[in-house]
C-alpha cells in the first residue's frame, strides 16, 4: 500500500542509510552507492561527498539523482525520491557534525568528525529537491 505524503516524508526523515543512484553515462548502468543523507519533512534532501569523487562528477553532469531507503521490520517499507540538484556548496565541519550525529552514537561523533574532516579531502554538500516519490508499506511477512 502506498504511503501518504506525511508517512513517506517522516520515513525519509528517519536515519536510514540510502542507496544513491545517478546516471553513469552511455553504456553504463547507474552508479548506485550507499550514502548518509539529511532530510526534514517538506525540505530538500542533502548529501555530503568528496569534491573530486566520481559520484559528485556524475551528479553534476546529470543535474539530478535519486535516493532509496528501506527497512524490513516491523514491516517492509520503502521510499524512493528523485529530483533535481538545487545547490552545491562547500561542506562545513558543522554540517559534517550534523550528519554524523544522525548516524553515530553521541560518544563517537567528535572522533569521527575530527578524522573525516582531516582525512576525507575536500567535501561538498549537494542539495536535491524531491520531485518524484515512490513509496510502499508491504506489511509484515
Amino acid at each position: 500500500m502506498a504511503l501518504t505524503r506525511e508517512e513517506r516524508e517522516q520515513f525519509l526523515a528517519e536515519p536510514h542509510v540510502a542507496a544513491l543512484a545517478v546516471d553513469a553515462g552511455d553504456g553504463r548502468a547507474p552508479l548506485t552507492v550507499p550514502i548518509w543523507y539529511q532530510y526534514a519533512p517538506g525540505g530538500d534532501v542533502w548529501i555530503m561527498t568528496g569534491l573530486d569523487s566520481r559520484k559528485n562528477r556524475l551528479i553534476g553532469a546529470a543535474g539530478r539523482f535519486s535516493l532509496l531507503v528501506d527497512r524490513v521490520e516491523p514491516t517492509i517499507r520503502y521510499v524512493s525520491v528523485e529530483g533535481p540538484v538545487v545547490g552545491t556548496t562547500p561542506a562545513t565541519v558543522e554540517l559534517l557534525r550534523e550528519i554524523s550525529a544522525r548516524y553515530l552514537p553521541a560518544d563517537k561523533v567528535e572522533g569521527y568528525v575530527d578524522f573525516a574532516w582531516k582525512d576525507h579531502g575536500e567535501q561538498v554538500v549537494v542539495r536535491m529537491r524531491p520531485e518524484r516519490w515512490v513509496s510502499s508499506d508491504l506489511g509484515s511477512v
